[in-house]
């Protein structure tokens, strides 16, 4: 088949009869709400493909919900220990500050919130049992705790992330990031998906979901389908990774995910970013926030080896 594409009335008709189809065919929504999603999806895809692309970027035309769409990211995660200078506070305040590694003790997640509120970072990002520590240490600050559901493995039944997500906003949390049942998604048992989202996305009101999808884990289908139904499902985010997978957040993946759920939706970057410049990157093609465990020496411009989630 050609990448190239010729005619795009065809592709835009094509890609909105196959999402709704999927969409209704699992019962998610109703006939009008999934033409809605399908035709803002396909005219988002065929809006960023007729712009200037770099070359050898010729956008594919799909066979499946998988090979819709091609596209961005909105946040990004980081934790570290760099002497005060000159701060970048634009991109500091769209990082969310990391700490979830399992051994993580007290003195690590006060140190984690003390910098968050020097630095003005966006959130302080921390494993759900750790919320109403970090929530009582915020208090009273612009950083906001957020806390990870289903973490890292995603694979938890739908009714235990449920009821993570309501005591970790019970216990303060103010964001939820929770991911997907990769194994569901691979199995393309779209209708566990969607559920699984919505129902935390329910549980969560008035708070915002990032979707975490662990990109490194899906086939390029599958990561178009799991940014259409986060869509579908009424998630704030989709996220690329968890930082415990085989791989972290790309240029490519971000710019993916952005073209999908277009601008209802934002996309947090996470996995792997080290550097200012690792940061700019992933803003550039589409995050509005971060997710990393080097937030310090990303706003002061230093750089760091692999951090630790």
């Amino acid at each position: 088949m050609s990448n190239k594409i010729d005619n795009l009335e065809e592709v835009i008709h094509k890609i909105t009869e196959q999402v709704t189809s999927r969409l209704r065919s699992m019962g998610l929504t109703s006939t009008a709400t999934a033409r809605a999603v399908a035709s803002e999806i396909a005219s988002s895809i065929v809006n960023t493909n007729t712009s200037t692309k770099r070359e050898n970027d010729a956008p594919k035309v799909p066979a499946t919900i998988g090979k819709i769409l091609n596209s961005g990211a909105s946040r990004i995660g980081h934790h570290g220990d760099v002497s005060a200078g000159e701060i970048d506070t634009k991109l500091a305040a769209m990082i969310d500050h990391t700490l979830l590694k399992p051994d993580a003790t007290r003195e690590e997640l006060i140190k984690l919130c003390e910098e968050a509120k020097q630095y003005h970072f966006a959130t302080c990002c921390v494993n759900s049992s750790n919320i109403p520590l970090v929530a009582q240490l915020l208090k009273g600050s612009t950083v906001k705790p957020i806390a990870v559901v289903g973490f890292p493995l995603g694979a938890a039944t739908i009714q235990s992330k449920v009821f993570e997500a309501r005591e970790a906003i019970a216990n303060g949390a103010q964001e939820i990031d929770m991911v997907i049942n990769i194994g569901a998604m691979k199995s393309k048992d779209y209708k566990l998906v969607f559920e699984d989202i919505q129902k935390v996305v329910e549980a969560s009101k008035p708070h915002k979901v990032k979707v975490i999808l662990e990109t490194s884990n899906l086939e390029h289908d599958e990561k178009i389908a799991g940014c259409v139904l986060a869509k579908a499902a009424g998630a704030a985010f989709v996220k690329t990774s968890t930082g415990f997978g085989k791989g972290g957040a790309t240029i490519e993946d971000v710019e993916l995910m952005k073209k999908i759920v277009g601008g209802d939706m934002e996309v947090k970057a996470s996995g792997g970013i080290r550097s200012k410049e690792d940061a700019e990157a992933m803003v550039k093609h589409g995050a509005s926030r971060v997710g990393a465990s080097a937030s310090i020496e990303i706003v002061m411009g230093k750089k760091t080896k692999a951090g630790t989630y």
